[in-house]
């Protein structure tokens, strides 16, 4: 039986809505895109309301019109520099019997878990579990049905400021549309990208959007760390437009066409000319002083993607190296650059296995997007050996907190 599932990525360069018919085996059919670009928004968080929630309106209005569905419910998508995270862990005892532990044992232990003391200016997102404890015997991924007196869980808790997120919700609201859930960007895009044996290795997701730099860390299946870095591809465009004494709009289209992050990959002759400020003459611009410029602000970004992965504690963890998805991965030379700086593994995803209306969507700059998708489908965020999945799910609750301060 066909379901209906709706995404709605609120980005700093671009809105997009999709909606999509989930099959029997939870194959996705796009059967409606709405892509607009962004206003109101800087580094990944709504700066101005009215903006941005006409910017979501639109992209909403022109999904329905393609896909003939009215979207009353939706999973959107978070970023921004103000989320945090932070790894905890929860005890519960579990009652005697010959059942064992069971779902409600599961949910107290994560709901200790996720009594951490954060300050009232912040909310949780997520409540990840990472593994168990039963008894003192680690490594478990599902202690359903295993028997003991004490069961543990590390879990990974995900926060945001309380009045990003509210701001958020009511962009999307106040257009008559449900939040079923928030999801923090790297993670939706780890849906779309990644695949279970990078994710069992250990595995480094970096998604390079318009504002923010999105990153995550699966190991043993699930997420152990994720951070927000508030530098983008719109760095570049700037720098760029510093560097050449450009308009934006015209550095944003010299980066789109003749960009390259490695000046090595550029003959020194190559140029091209370009509208200068006040349009009334044309410069000439050599490709290769574009490549020194991209290049320096691209390798400053793998730089701090380094040292978040040495601050993690995890940087020995990582066999499959890195996966690099978003709108700035489609710049040639990234992935080569990246290897350099990284001294790792490192391939450019994108979304796969997607049917219906594809064309823009097979691309790294729609990671979050597809990945939104993905996460509502799924019943869990880490695997089972049953292959049952389970997730604990606190955005639902957030959505519904939140909506207690709009307006009737």
């Amino acid at each position: 039986m066909e379901r209906t599932i709706v995404g709605i990525d609120v980005g700093t360069t671009k809105v997009c809505t999709l909606v999509a018919e989930v099959g029997d085996e939870d194959e996705l059919h796009i059967v409606g895109v709405g892509i607009v670009p962004s206003r109101g928004l800087r580094k990944g968080v709504i700066v101005n309301v009215n903006e941005a929630m006409a910017c979501v309106a639109e992209s909403i209005d022109i999904a329905e019109r393609i896909s003939g569905y009215q979207v009353e419910r939706a999973y959107v998508g978070v970023s921004g520099g103000h989320v945090a995270s932070v790894n905890s862990r929860g005890v519960v005892a579990v009652g005697r019997g010959d059942h064992g532990v069971d779902i409600d044992d599961i949910e107290r232990a994560l709901d200790a878990a996720g009594a951490v003391p954060i300050p009232h200016n912040r909310q949780v997102i997520h409540v990840i579990p990472r593994g168990y404890i039963v008894d003192g015997q680690d490594g478990i991924r599902d202690p359903v049905g295993m028997h003991g007196f004490r069961l543990e869980v590390e879990a990974h808790i995900i926060t945001g400021a309380a009045t990003a997120l509210q701001n958020l919700v009511k962009c999307v609201e106040n257009l008559g549309v449900t939040v079923d859930e928030l999801t923090l960007d790297p993670l939706a895009s780890g849906y779309a990208v990644l695949n279970d044996t990078e994710q069992e290795m250990g595995v480094v997701l970096a998604d390079i959007g318009g504002g923010t730099t999105d990153i995550a860390i699966f190991i043993d299946g699930t997420v152990w760390h994720t951070v927000v870095l508030e530098v983008g591809g719109s760095h570049l465009t700037n720098d760029l437009a510093i560097g050449l004494r450009l308009p934006f709009e015209a550095a944003e289209e010299i980066k789109l066409k003749h960009g390259q992050a490695l000046h090595t990959n550029v003959r020194a002759e190559e140029s091209f000319a370009v509208a200068s400020f006040g349009g009334q003459a044309r410069q000439q611009v050599f490709r290769r002083e574009v490549a020194n410029i991209l290049e320096a602000r691209a390798e400053e970004i793998f730089n701090l993607i380094s040292r978040e992965i040495k601050r993690s504690g995890y940087d020995g963890l990582l066999p499959a190296g890195l996966v690099l998805c978003g709108g700035t991965a489609q710049l040639p030379g990234i992935a080569e650059l990246g290897k350099q700086v990284l001294g790792m593994p490192l391939r450019v995803g994108q979304p796969r296995n997607l049917l219906g209306l594809v064309d823009q969507l097979n691309s790294p700059a729609f990671a979050t997007s597809v990945g939104l998708l993905r996460w509502g489908t799924s019943e869990s965020l880490s695997p089972t050996p049953r292959g049952r999945r389970r997730r604990l799910m606190v955005g639902r609750r957030l959505g519904e907190w939140f909506r207690n301060f709009l307006p009737g």
